[in-house]
């Protein structure tokens, strides 16, 4: 069974207030006090730095069992905010922070030379994904699953939309995140490559152009991974409820599955144009599971939950091999009955008219307090 591991990123807040608080090397000094570093030459386990210091990353180690990585984002997830406490902090899965902030970028010389070269893009860049990685045989399969999973992708963001509000406004976006991702010049659906050789080829000459610093700044929806033999899918807001992020993660592995079967089978990839998947991912940042979505195949308005039940007919057989099927379906139907983070954060506003209050909601929910 394929191995799957899951990144969070998260954001450090004032209780009461909801402030974003910089103060993130203290939180993971105190983490790494209490043995939070992982193990060299090993993937995942660890907390660690983003780019801004109001935001922490969780790094969970590969997994087959959806129920053991379940557990660990949990730990990781405590281990956060027990280690946010000491200095004064909440943790909160939101994919963008809702009201007014200037983020303080972290003490790192790579994220200071990526402000100096993309200046506002960079200076404003506060955003929280979840980033699924998917193990993989090749680097050629790996390819081939990036080649075939490109169309489902959009359905992935909307069932994970977390960011309706930025800079104190309502965006009229279910994922904000996702668009202010797209600033960035290398972010986005992939054309199709083909083979590990053009992959490489492309990513390469991004590389030598100069915009970019480094191969680590190719933010692809979807990519093979420049560090371990996986398949990373960085479609996903974090979600606010790790249940979700569970669902995400078995949905991506379903997919690399699915992908890497037809790509053995010599099976062609959905030849569905860039133009097409961007207009696609920006119907899923729009309206999440509220309104509708673009069919994978045809790129025809469809209402949001029938394409997601493709989805889950796409990839049923390799859920049902992995024994998954259960899970996913009881929470993908959880999800399109409850609403997705997006929603739950426009109800508190309603609610109660204060973005703190949303906050401490997402707060308390990324804490295990709160369903």
């Amino acid at each position: 069974m394929r191995t799957v591991g899951v990144e969070e990123e998260l954001l450090l807040v004032e209780p009461g207030t909801g402030h974003a608080l910089a103060v993130a090397h203290q939180v993971i000094a105190d983490a790494r006090s209490h043995g939070a570093v992982g193990h060299a030459g090993e993937p995942g386990g660890r907390l660690v730095h983003e780019m801004a210091e109001q935001q922490v990353e969780i790094n969970s180690r590969p997994h087959t069992s959806l129920t053991a990585l379940e557990e660990e984002l949990r730990a990781w997830r405590h281990r956060a905010v027990t280690s946010a406490h000491t200095v004064g902090a909440e943790v909160a899965a939101l994919a963008t922070y809702p009201a007014q902030v200037r983020p303080q970028v972290a003490g790192s010389a790579r994220y200071e030379d990526m402000v100096d070269r993309f200046g506002l893009t960079g200076r404003q860049h506060m955003t929280s994904g979840c980033h699924v990685h998917v193990g993989v045989g090749s680097r050629e399969e790996a390819v081939g699953v990036v080649d075939r999973i490109r169309v489902w992708l959009p359905a992935v963001l909307a069932l994970s939309a977390n960011s309706p509000f930025w800079q104190g406004e309502d965006t009229g976006f279910a994922s904000f995140r996702c668009q202010l991702m797209a600033r960035w010049p290398s972010a986005g659906p992939t054309e199709v490559f083909g083979s590990a050789a053009a992959y490489d080829a492309v990513v390469a000459g991004m590389v030598e152009t100069g915009v970019l610093l480094d191969g680590g700044m190719v933010y692809f929806e979807a990519r093979a991974s420049h560090r371990f033999p996986t398949v990373e899918i960085r479609a996903a807001d974090v979600c606010m409820d790790v249940a979700d992020t569970v669902l995400v993660a078995a949905l991506c592995r379903a997919l690399v599955d699915t992908a890497a079967r037809a790509w053995a089978a010599g099976e062609p990839p959905a030849p569905v144009a860039v133009a097409l998947l961007r207009l696609a991912t920006w119907r899923a940042s729009h309206d999440g599971l509220e309104g509708t979505l673009l069919d994978p195949l045809t790129a025809s308005p469809r209402p949001a939950a029938d394409v997601v039940a493709a989805l889950l007919e796409h990839v049923g057989p390799a859920l049902r091999a992995s024994g998954d099927e259960v899970l996913a379906t009881e929470r993908v139907a959880a999800v399109l009955a409850r609403g997705t983070g997006a929603r739950r954060q426009r109800a508190i506003l309603r609610r109660t008219g204060s973005l703190a209050a949303v906050v401490a909601d997402a707060a308390r929910v990324t804490a295990g307090e709160a369903g």
